[in-house]
């Protein structure tokens, strides 16, 4: 079985609008599982360069699939030992959300495997 590493990572600035608005962190970090493949999330990381505590959120066609809280000024990494097939056509989105008024830094690196 041929399988190929996708990655949707890089840092980023925010401007927190309350932790129940989550938004686009950037239109860099959307993929679309390509026709003929099935991907899967295999793991996260992130970094909060903030004071306060955030949550980069994992969107699965729109909908919230992943939350992974990050505190102020600290890092997370999460190796997803539930791992979910996403079929073609599935599109995700890394989201962030922060207290409103917060801004900051977010470091993404989520990796995908396509199968």
């Amino acid at each position: 079985m041929h399988t190929t590493p996708r990655f949707l990572q890089g840092v980023y600035s925010f401007e927190g609008k309350g932790l129940d608005r989550p938004g686009l962190v950037d239109g860099t970090l959307s993929y679309v599982v390509p026709g003929g493949v099935v991907a899967q999330p295999v793991y996260f990381r992130g970094g909060n360069a903030s004071d306060e505590l955030i949550c980069v959120l994992l969107m699965r066609d729109g909908q919230p699939m992943r939350y992974f809280p990050i505190g102020a000024k600290s890092d997370v990494h999460v190796p997803l030992r539930v791992v979910e097939d996403l079929d073609s056509g599935t599109g995700l989105e890394v989201h962030v959300a922060a207290p409103a008024g917060v801004s900051g830094t977010v470091i993404v690196d989520l990796g995908l495997v396509e199968v």
